[in-house]
C-alpha cells in the first residue's frame, strides 16, 4: 500500500512540474478580450481557423545591433495558448551573447541552425557545477528548468538558434540586471558583500546599469 502512495505521489509531482494541462482540444488566444487570467482567454472554437496555429517569419534575421549583440524573435502563435510551449529564433552577431539568466518556469531546448554557439548552465548550491558545450549546426542542448545559463557566439560569423521552452510563460531573470538594475535598488553594501567587491566598485557597476540600454 505504501508503495502505491509513493507512485501516486510521484505521478502527481510530475503533473505539477509544467503548465496545467488544457481541458479542451485547444484554446486559441482571443486577442479582443480584456480578461486577465493565468493564460489567455479563449476564442470561440467556431471562429478558429488553421491560421491560428501557424506562424511565418523565423527565417528573418533579428536586429542584433544592441549592447549584447543578441536578439530573440518569438513565434507568436495564438493556438499555442495553454499548451505549455513557446518557441523563438535567436540571432547572435559575432561575439554576441545571451547574458547569465534563468527561466524560473521552464526547461529549454536549443538547436543551432547556423554558426557555433557555446552554451552552459550552473547547478544549484552547494555544488555550483558548470556544464558547458560548444554546439555546431544541427546540435541540440537542454537546459534544466530554473538554472542559471548563458549562450554566446564563438564563431567568426553570425549564429542562429531555435529555442523552445516548456512553459507558456517561462519568465526571464537576468542575473546582473536583477542584482544591479533593480528598482528600487538593492543596498550597495549588501551587493558588495554578496559579490565580494568593494563598495566603490559596486557603485561603478550600478551607474553602468542605470545608463545601459537593451
Amino acid at each position: 500500500m505504501a508503495s502505491r502512495f509513493f507512485v501516486l505521489g510521484l505521478l502527481f509531482g510530475i503533473c505539477l512540474a509544467a503548465d496545467p494541462s488544457p481541458l479542451q482540444d485547444f484554446c486559441v488566444t482571443d486577442s479582443t478580450s480584456s480578461v486577465h487570467l493565468n493564460g489567455k482567454a479563449c476564442k470561440d472554437p467556431k471562429l478558429v481557423q488553421a491560421e491560428d496555429f501557424f506562424f511565418s517569419g523565423l527565417d528573418i534575421a533579428g536586429n542584433t545591433s544592441n549592447t549584447i549583440g543578441f536578439l530573440v524573435t518569438p513565434a507568436t502563435i495564438p493556438g499555442a495558448n495553454t499548451l505549455g510551449i513557446v518557441i523563438g529564433r535567436g540571432d547572435f552577431a559575432p561575439n554576441g551573447f545571451s547574458p547569465l539568466h534563468t527561466h524560473p518556469r521552464a526547461s529549454e531546448i536549443v538547436l543551432v541552425l547556423e554558426g557555433r554557439v557555446e552554451i552552459g548552465f550552473v547547478t544549484s548550491n552547494p555544488e555550483n557545477h558548470l556544464f558547458t558545450k560548444t554546439l555546431e549546426v544541427g546540435d541540440l542542448f537542454v537546459v534544466p528548468k530554473g538554472l542559471v545559463h548563458f549562450q554566446r557566439n564563438v564563431g567568426e560569423a553570425n549564429a542562429v538558434t531555435i529555442t523552445a521552452l516548456s512553459s507558456q510563460a517561462p519568465g526571464l531573470i537576468r542575473v546582473a540586471d536583477a542584482s544591479f538594475g533593480s528598482d528600487p535598488r538593492i543596498p550597495g553594501d549588501l551587493l558588495a558583500k554578496a559579490f565580494r567587491i568593494d563598495e566603490n566598485t559596486e557603485r561603478q557597476i550600478q551607474r553602468r546599469f542605470s545608463n545601459m540600454e537593451d
